[in-house]
């Protein structure tokens, strides 16, 4: 595998409570680097060290000193540590979901004035340093803003919060600059690689959070472009608005406003879409999905359907051949702790993968997701799903179909896992209902790898009659 520097280029989500069909909090996010670079899925168990623990990054230096209680948590990391961890989601035994990062780009006039540091943090050791030692969605907030405050990031991210009450989105600007915001219960978020936040109320500690000098570094450095100066727009004094954000990010948040709340009046090449919204509908699980897995179906510019050939490539979709794994964070307030929490894995591209339901609760991973290699092994998760995508990639019209009655059957057996699953977990004592819900999540991860197996075979089967080295003859000759 060639070694290149993993940046990661994501689009994300964050549903509300309120905004849910069934009260639960989802975070969300495709994650996009390389078409071709397994993820892993781990539980990581809880550990109590006799002395204080250290992280030291493969991919800057960066170094944190880390407490000696490290809560269990889970995790999808690379298939080589060798360029970093990049553990990326996960949820921790306090149920405390975390998606680390959304990248996002900091203008030049900021970073004239606070440059990123080459050592800070980053995005591969985001969820590593934070989400084993936090209680709470806030808790983490406030955790990697200290560190960003004190340490400095190399990149410039949004990172994702929730737990049982609350979801918060955090954007860092420049190289110690943070701010986040307490999504409101009625509403959602769609975020795609452009700083996304934007009025802050310093007014507001309850819904807000930023870091320590941010006010005085923006008045000392004359950053905020408001000619009254009566207003603090993040998005604004930090992020940019160029002519690559109009092809690359833009469209994006224009097709989740599309889908989700229609009556807005915006142009995929619009700068100022509103960063919170309400949809015009209770949102499931399954709109997040399929929100996940678009790629501007319905639209000239999706690049399967039937636009210009100059429209099918004009922006940049949401599901594309670089999404190594995408998740869904369910949150559930009213199931206990351990089945509070539902991490939704899809290995490899989202419009060709399916979402395979993993309980939080678990104490391990089916070993088809763990160990992944560099190059195709057909015993590994990650292969599997992505080998079927690869198949079906030359005869979408053919094998399209095929593919999405696949992940109609899985979405449905999944959601009867789910409901039947709840029932029985909450007379459960809580060792038992960590062994029960392993034993669920092995189960649905065999139903996911059989069917795409089952699948694959089809396609290959299919597949045999359409090669190029072809001639239609006369079948007596």
């Amino acid at each position: 595998m060639i070694p290149t520097k993993n940046y990661s280029a994501c689009t994300s989500m964050i549903v509300g409570k309120n905004a849910s069909i069934d009260g639960s909090i989802m975070i969300a996010r495709n994650e996009d680097s390389k078409s071709s670079w397994p993820k892993n899925y781990v539980i990581h168990p809880h550990q109590e060290f006799d002395t204080e623990q250290e992280f030291s990054s493969n991919d800057n230096g960066f170094k944190l000193p880390l407490p000696k209680v490290r809560a269990k948590y889970s995790a999808t990391p690379e298939w080589t540590a060798k360029f970093g961890l990049f553990e990326e989601d996960g949820i921790n035994e306090y149920g405390v979901a975390m998606s680390a990062t959304e990248s996002t780009y900091t203008n030049d006039y900021v970073l004239g004035a606070d440059p990123l540091e080459k050592d800070g943090i980053g995005e591969e050791a985001m969820i590593t340093v934070v989400l084993p030692y936090v209680k709470t969605a806030r808790e983490g907030v406030k955790r990697l803003g200290r560190i960003i405050e004190y340490y400095g990031t190399s990149e410039s991210n949004g990172i994702l919060f929730a737990d049982k009450d609350e979801a918060w989105y955090m954007e860092t600007g420049g190289g110690h600059n943070w701010v986040a915001v307490k999504i409101p219960d009625d509403s959602y978020a769609v975020i795609a690689n452009q700083t996304a936040i934007q009025y802050i109320d310093f007014q507001d500690p309850e819904n807000y959070l930023w870091s320590t000098h941010i006010r005085q570094f923006v008045e000392d450095h004359q950053l905020n472009p408001d000619p009254t100066g009566s207003t603090f727009n993040f998005r604004q004094i930090f992020g940019t608005a160029t002519l690559s954000d109009t092809y690359y990010n833009t469209p994006r948040v224009w097709y989740g406003l599309k889908l989700f709340s229609p009556d807005q009046q915006h142009t995929p090449v619009d700068q100022n879409m509103p960063f919170l919204n309400q949809a015009n509908r209770k949102l499931s699980v399954f709109d997040v999905q399929d929100f996940l897995a678009s790629h501007y179906q319905g639209t000239p510019y999706d690049p399967i359907g039937e636009g210009s050939e100059a429209d099918k490539h004009r922006f940049r979709p949401i599901s594309l051949a670089k999404t190594q794994e995408a998740h869904i964070l369910q949150i559930r307030p009213s199931m206990p702790t351990p089945a509070a929490g539902i991490q939704w894995l899809a290995m490899g591209v989202a419009a060709q993968s399916s979402f395979v339901p993993f309980y939080a609760g678990a104490t391990d991973t089916p070993k088809q997701y763990q160990n992944a290699t560099g190059s195709y092994s057909p015993d590994q998760a990650y292969w599997t799903y992505k080998l079927a995508g690869t198949l079906v990639d030359p005869h979408y019209v053919k094998f399209g179909p095929k593919l999405s009655e696949t992940q109609k059957q899985l979405r449905i057996a999944f959601q009867q896992s789910i409901q039947a699953a709840d029932k029985v977990v909450r007379g459960l004592s809580n060792v038992e209902q960590a062994d029960y819900l392993t034993k669920i999540n092995f189960e649905n991860s065999q139903k996911g790898l059989n069917a795409y197996n089952s699948l694959i075979s089809d396609l290959v089967t299919n597949a045999t009659d359409l090669s190029p080295l072809n001639f239609k003859q006369d079948v007596n000759l």
